[in-house]
């Protein structure tokens, strides 16, 4: 099946943190986290309910052959070594049923107490740590925010008055090379010449100024909102090494086993969960959505006049001059 083609992404610095109404994306992790802790939960609550059926399949297992063995001719070391699987399956039954009762009752309960003491609600609002957040993010970043759009309302004027004054030096140069046109209309487009260059100048002037205006208040600004995202680090930086030590319990009440095979298997999931490493995970946030994240900051964005098409009279008579 063919693919649709794909739209182009937007720019990733415009995706930056610190652009306006970006830090959302760090407000929203912690509703994001509080759902994947309900979906950790369910998941291994899931698993408990495996381990019960894994049991009673054992049980059953276990009484519907230790009856059909009681009428069976055997005897004496063969008897008892057919006894013995279904006296292993029997603990192994029980085993398993414990640790089903072991991943509700014990991590469930536990994951549930943590989260209510972790993620209070305020009221019609969400979660507190959320609503924090986004309103001392937007207290921030409100100044700032002003100051860019102002810049971005100056730069727009610079830019026109560029646009004009180039339209006022084509007027006045077309006008010249006109001698049908009068002196005092050519004294006229001079003057609305010179007046479109005063104009792009002030504009200019006014550009340069909000522009150092915004620049100068940039590192109180930076401050501001990195100790705020700090903050957020913090309590994620918190949740993750508790739902680390989360895992760790449950790695502890599956893994039954002295088998070499299975210990191998349980082996690399313990490597793999003594792996999560809470600042690494920080570091990749930070880099991707935080302040480590690349940051087109506002410069002077000259003006580039748009290139001019040849008249179709002019195209025509420059080809049949190069014609042979």
């Amino acid at each position: 099946m063919a693919s649709l083609p794909k739209e182009p992404l937007e720019d990733p610095k415009k995706q930056s943190f610190w652009m306006p109404g970006n830090y959302v994306r760090t407000v929203r992790r912690t509703d994001q986290s509080f759902q994947a802790c309900n979906d950790i939960m369910a998941c291994f609550m899931e698993r408990a309910k495996v381990e019960k059926q894994y049991a009673q399949q054992l049980s059953q297992w276990s009484s519907k052959w230790k009856s059909i063995m009681d009428s069976r001719p055997l005897y004496g070391s063969l008897m008892r070594a057919w006894q013995c699987f279904f006296t292993s399956t029997e603990r192994l039954s029980a085993l398993h049923s414990s640790i089903s009762q072991s991943l509700a009752a014990e991590e469930g309960e536990r994951v549930k107490t943590w989260q209510k003491e972790t993620f209070p609600k305020k009221l019609f609002c969400g979660f507190k740590e959320s609503y924090d957040n986004r309103t001392s993010f937007s207290r921030a970043q409100k100044p700032w925010s002003k100051k860019l759009k102002k810049l971005e309302k100056v730069r727009v004027a610079y830019h026109k008055s560029c646009q004009r004054e180039l339209a006022a030096l084509d007027k006045e140069k077309q006008a010249n090379e006109n001698p049908e046109l009068s002196e005092e209309k050519k004294l006229k487009l001079a003057e609305a010449k010179e007046k479109a260059a005063e104009e792009k100048e002030k504009a200019r002037e006014r550009y340069e100024k909000v522009l150092e205006d915004l620049t100068s208040y940039t590192p109180r600004y930076m401050e501001e909102m990195e100790a705020i995202f700090e903050q957020s680090q913090e309590e994620e930086r918190k949740r993750i090494s508790f739902l680390k030590q989360v895992f760790l319990s449950i790695h502890r009440h599956l893994d039954i086993t002295n088998n070499e095979s299975v210990k191998a298997v349980y082996s690399e999931l313990h490597q793999t969960l003594m792996s999560i490493d809470e600042q690494d995970d920080l570091k990749w946030w930070k880099n991707n959505e935080g302040p480590a994240m690349p940051t087109d900051w506002p410069k002077i964005q000259e003006w580039a006049p748009p290139v001019k098409k040849l008249k179709r009279k002019k195209r025509n008579q420059k080809g049949k001059e190069s014609r042979p």
